[in-house]
């Protein structure tokens, strides 16, 4: 079964003037049109292609990645605002269509929206809405502390920055816990840092605890290295200082140069850290 607002891995069938047919093996067939059909195709071989409905509303397929799937959520440009809703630019010539009544608020034409793309099941269109706490669950999660998780920056409250888990849940970076610049709309890494009883995620863009030290180790001597192994930073260096130099906590940073300097890596000195060569 070829899944619409999905990749599909497909076989080439036969080649028409028109493309290449694709097939599931199961009899459904889909179009890829001549200007996606690579030059070193050969009948048989499997392709992984993009597939959707075109204007005429038929299934078509396409070697071009978009930037949004079925039944996940990205950062979208309005390309233009017509009669029906708001037209986004997901990298395909079609644009994803988000109705006037899945607006959250009125989109207006050449700024940026998180939107959620699912199957309307009344017109088998692919569909954008804007109203993502629709696609939202916490019931369920079962996630261990610490587990790595995929993060969409969604918006800023006066607590910090709700995310995306795994285009899943919601939870909420705590502004005591960002120590670099983020942005609505950036895709991060993140670790699940407190499940509340309530089912509320409270998350770190960090790792928590003794597993932390190790990657912020490593990135502590990165950094020394692209510095010819001096950084102006000690235990004694102010909170502001460090996160603006290394967007860490002080924390972060002391426990990281406590075991770089019991493994002999570094020197503390007072006006800051050396690499040992």
């Amino acid at each position: 079964m070829i899944a619409l607002g999905n990749y599909n891995t497909l076989k080439v069938l036969r080649s028409t003037r028109i493309g290449l047919f694709l097939g599931d093996g199961e009899g459904t067939e889909v179009l890829l049109p001549n200007k996606y059909v690579p030059e070193d195709f050969q009948i048989d071989m499997d392709l992984e292609v993009f597939c959707y409905l075109d204007g005429s509303e038929r299934p078509i397929a396409t070697t071009l990645k978009p930037l949004i799937t079925r039944n996940t959520f990205a950062y979208l440009k309005v390309a233009q605002v017509g009669a029906y809703g708001a037209f986004m630019d997901w990298g395909l010539e079609k644009h994803l269509l988000v109705p006037f009544r899945e607006q959250l608020a009125r989109m207006e034409e050449g700024k940026r929206y998180i939107v959620h793309c699912y199957m309307d099941e009344e017109t088998f269109r692919l569909t954008g809405s804007s109203r993502i706490n629709r696609f939202l669950s916490n019931d369920g999660f079962n996630m261990e502390v610490n587990s790595e998780v995929d993060l969409l920056v969604s918006r800023k409250t006066p607590l910090g920055w709700e995310v995306i888990i795994d285009n899943q849940y919601k939870g909420l970076v705590f502004k005591s816990d960002v120590f670099k610049p983020i942005s609505k709309g950036d895709q991060l890494k993140g670790y699940i840092k407190q499940v509340r009883p309530d089912m509320k995620i409270d998350v770190s863009l960090q790792p928590i605890g003794a597993k932390m030290l190790e990657p912020t180790a490593n990135f502590i001597l990165e950094k020394l290295q692209e510095h010819q192994g001096f950084l102006g930073l000690h235990d004694k260096s102010s909170p502001e200082e460090i996160q603006d130099q290394l967007h860490l906590s002080k924390k972060s940073f002391k426990k990281a140069i406590g075991t770089l300097y019991k493994e002999r890596k570094i020197i503390i000195k007072d006006d800051g850290i050396y690499l040992v060569q």
